[in-house]
């Protein structure tokens, strides 16, 4: 099922040169969508997770929202707030 964003958004994947810069970006998307989709498997609100983790909330939502750059250290705090193990890992092309 497609909205209307989505649609935009792959017309205008459609320059090379913008598809190009936006797959640049898949690391960063991923571990936004990964802290987001944890989060909310685990039943925990932002707020939740930083009282939790020591994490102030503004924190955790930029890191979903995409505009924070956590350190490892960070996203292990949150794996251990959540419960959860972190794995990081390489795969090939």
């Amino acid at each position: 099922m497609s909205n209307r964003f989505d649609d935009f958004l792959n017309e205008q994947l459609q320059d090379p040169a913008l598809r190009a810069q936006y797959d640049a970006l898949e690391p960063e998307f991923a571990i936004m969508r990964a802290v987001y989709d944890a989060r909310i498997a685990s039943g925990m609100t932002q707020q939740q997770l930083a009282e939790k983790t020591g994490i102030h909330q503004a924190d955790i939502s930029k890191m979903e929202r995409g505009s924070g750059n956590p350190s490892l250290r960070t996203l292990q705090r949150l794996a251990d707030g959540l419960g959860m193990k972190l794995k990081i890992e390489f795969v090939a092309n």
